[in-house]
Order: structure tokens, then sequence, then C-alpha cells
């Protein structure tokens, strides 16, 4: 345990990989958690996430939350099932997208009998955790025994993300979740940290930009009318949460501004379906071009020639719905989900378009698919590629190289030390030498399971 004086940071996952937050903060007689979520590569969930945590969870005091992504939310009813019994804090939006992610993963991972998942993921951990849970809002203070005080700052990812800050021994420690890839459609920038002593920072993009965002807009009307001229269908694997609704609301615009043609558009992804619902519902937390469409009139998530396709045979029938269409479908990694079954139907036409939109993991059925591969296996078959392949970047919702460096470069000053986290070897590696090079910062990249002290 660290002293009085210094804290405790393990990377207990998290470190070396793109997914799986999980990051203890310990000193004071007080343990943290910060985030608890799925290991992800191939499947929804690597079979190393069933190892028994390597902390002792009932002694754990509070577990914070950054943001609802599965990657950093999925493991919450394991931490239950083996004993956690403290505060789960986060934003408010935050918890009502985590109750709809959790109810989602449980429903998919209780089935796997093989680890017991059955016992793990069941509606009563998920009920429990849920009771648990504490919100704060933006820039409120929450002071805890022994000399901490915490509090969020927008972090511009997915609505309600939030930056963690922690204030001891009048030192600031700020783990940053994911950054959003500011400016968004939907959201505000990410707010600006210029006086940390220590960040653990993401680095998803750390070695790569995406294109300008007005380039990503041209970009995708571009596929829609080549699609559309081609009379293909265009299916866009996506990540229900943030991407989906994204989409949706540049969709709205183009066709109000004439940019794309009508034609049918299915929202096929019940989970995508609730989590807009969620939105509409925190529409406060938009930003400001966002809330002036909303009170102008515009739902912003629908239009016309879009039907949401919530029941399986719904989500069959779309096979028989003549083209042009487009089908938007989870997972955004075509790990799992409707979009499978789409890419069996869709990927061998030549007039059809696959378009990825975000970032690929390692080992992910679209990982395989960006590189270029000619033939995948999908739930059992032989699947050969013959659709276009288009990919935007421009619409992942992280920061890319340039501005996570530029981000740092606003509390340069008085950072001490950069722990960079939350991406492949290759990108951590890249953006902390960058750090190095260019803000002449000491920065780190910590392996996962490494513990270090840090001075406050």
């Amino acid at each position: 345990m660290a002293n009085e004086k210094n804290l405790k940071i393990t990377f207990c996952s998290g470190a070396g990989t793109v997914t799986g937050a999980n990051f203890l903060l310990e000193g004071n007689e007080k343990k943290f958690l910060i985030d608890c979520g799925l290991i992800q590569g191939e499947k929804l969930a690597d079979d190393m996430n069933w190892v028994k945590f390597p902390y002792d969870v009932a002694s754990i005091d509070i577990l914070f939350i950054t943001h609802a992504h599965i990657d950093h939310i999925g493991r919450i009813p394991k931490l239950i099932s083996e004993g956690f019994n403290g505060r789960i804090i986060s934003t408010v939006p935050t918890k009502d997208l985590t109750e709809v992610m959790l109810a989602d993963t449980a429903h998919i991972l209780s089935r796997d009998i093989e680890h017991e998942l059955d016992k793990i993921y069941t509606a009563e951990n998920v009920k429990k955790a849920l009771s648990l849970w504490e919100t704060l809002e933006y820039g409120q203070k929450l002071n805890v025994d022994h000399g901490f005080q915490f509090s969020f700052k927008d972090a511009g990812h997915i609505l309600g993300s939030g930056m963690l800050e922690i204030i001891y021994n009048d030192k600031k420690i700020v783990f940053t979740g994911d950054l959003g890839n500011s400016p968004s459609p939907l959201l505000p920038d990410t707010a600006v940290i210029n006086d940390a002593d220590y960040l653990i920072m993401e680095s998803c993009y750390g070695d790569r930009n995406h294109e300008h965002r007005q380039e990503r807009k041209i970009k995708l009307a571009e596929v829609m009318n080549d699609n559309y001229n081609r009379k293909g269908t265009l299916i866009i694997p996506t990540f229900s949460l943030e991407r989906t609704q994204e989409l949706l609301y540049e969709m709205d615009t183009m066709l109000q501004n004439k940019q794309i043609p009508e034609m049918p558009v299915f929202l096929d992804s019940p989970l995508s379906i609730k989590l807009t619902d969620v939105y509409l519902k925190y529409d406060k937390y938009f930003n400001e071009t966002a809330k002036k469409i909303i009170a102008g009139g515009d739902k912003l998530f629908t239009f016309p020639g879009l039907k949401e396709t919530v029941d399986t045979d719904e989500s069959k029938a779309i096979l028989h719905v003549p083209s042009p269409k487009i089908i938007i479908a989870g997972s955004g990694m075509s790990n799992g989900g409707r979009i499978l079954h789409h890419e069996v139907n869709y990927l061998p036409n030549k007039n059809d378009t696959i378009l990825l939109t975000g970032y690929q993991s390692f080992g992910t059925l679209g990982r395989l698919i960006v590189d270029g591969v000619k033939k995948v296996h999908i739930m059992g078959q032989e699947v050969k590629i013959h659709a276009k392949v288009a990919m935007i970047s421009g619409y992942s919702g992280h920061k890319d190289s340039d501005n996570l460096i530029a981000f740092v470069e606003k509390t340069a000053k008085t950072v001490k030390k950069v722990f960079v986290v939350m991406g492949e070897p290759k990108s951590a590696m890249f953006l902390s030498q960058k750090l190095r090079d260019n803000l002449g910062v000491k920065s780190f990249v910590p392996m996962a399971g490494e513990s270090i002290n840090i001075e406050c």
C-alpha cells in the first residue's frame, strides 16, 4: 500500500491494448477503480476476461465509470459476482446508457455456459450494480474521506463521457477515459485540462490522423450516391452508441440539403434504437448547434426512408427489399450482431458496398476486411468479398494523433508524468515518443499488470 503522501496506480488491464479499461488507484487506506471493461478482440469478450480480478474486489471503495462503452463497463457484473459492494459513480447520462448496454451484453454473454457466465451476467447482478450507482453532473465535486476530491469534465467522446479529475494533497491526477474527436456533430468539444500533475490518457489513434471532418461528410455523401447509382446495398457496421446517432444526424442533414437521394435506410439494431431514445432524453448535453436544430422542430435522428427494424422477422425481410438501400447494424467491428447476417448476404456481390466508419481492432472481422482479405469465415461459412470496401476514419469517436498531442500541450507546463494506455503497442509507443519529442514531457507506456507510485 502506498503511504499517505504517495498514491499507487495499477494498470490491471487496458495497457498494451485498446480495450478492457480497468485501473486501480490506492493510497491512504482508500481504493478506487477507474472503469471495468471487457477485453475484446475477435469476440465480444476474450477468455482472459474470466480470470479472477487481480485485487480484492470487496475492498474497493468506489468504482468510477468514464463512459458507457462496453470496453469500459462490461465486467461490472463480474465485479458484483466476486463481491463488490462499494459505490459506482458516473455522469447522469452514463448511468442510463449503461443500463441499456449491460442488459444487451448480459443477454449475449449469459449464453456462455462453458465459462459459467450464466451465473455472472444475470439480471440480478445488473440490477444490484444499478442500485449501487450514483451520478454527478460535469464539474460537481465529490469529497471522499482521507482527503480525496473527484469530479468529471466533458471528454466529448460519447454522451455523458467524462474525464475523471482527482485532487489529493493539492496534486491533480486525470484519467481521460476516451477523448472525443472534436468538433462533434452532436457533443461539445473536449474540455481543456491545463493544470494536471499526472495524466493517464488513451492512445487509440496515437500513431495516425483522421480525415478532416468536412472531408468525411463529402466521402459519406459520395459513398451513398455511388451506392444509389450502382443500385446496390450499402451495409454499415456501426457501434450502437454514438456512431449510429452521428450517422443518422448527418444523413438527416444531407437529405434536407439534397446532397443524397432518398432511399430505404434500415436501422437494424434494437440496441441502437434504445440508445437513440436515451440520447433524445438528454439533449441538454448536446452542443449549441444541435440544440438549436432541435428547438427548430427537427428530431435529429429520423428522416424520410428510415425504418427501424426491431424483431428478427423484420430484419430478415430486409433481404427482399429492392436496392438501392442502406443497412446500419451492429457491431462496429463485425465481431457479433446482426451485421454478420448482412455481410454473408451482401459481401459476395460486386454491386454492393461495405462502409467501415471507425477503429477496427486487431483480430476482428472488420480489421480483416479493412486489410483487404478476399475471403472470410462468418458464422461457419466461407464468404468471398467482391463488394466494394470503403473506409472513413473521420467518423472515429477518438482524437487522432495530432489532437492527442494538442490536448496534452495545454497542460505540458504542469504535468510531471503522462502514462499512455488504451492503445495497441505501436500506437501507444508512437504517441509517447511524440509527447517527449514535441512537448518535452515525461511520457511512459505501462505494461498490463504494472504498478507505479506517484508522489503527492
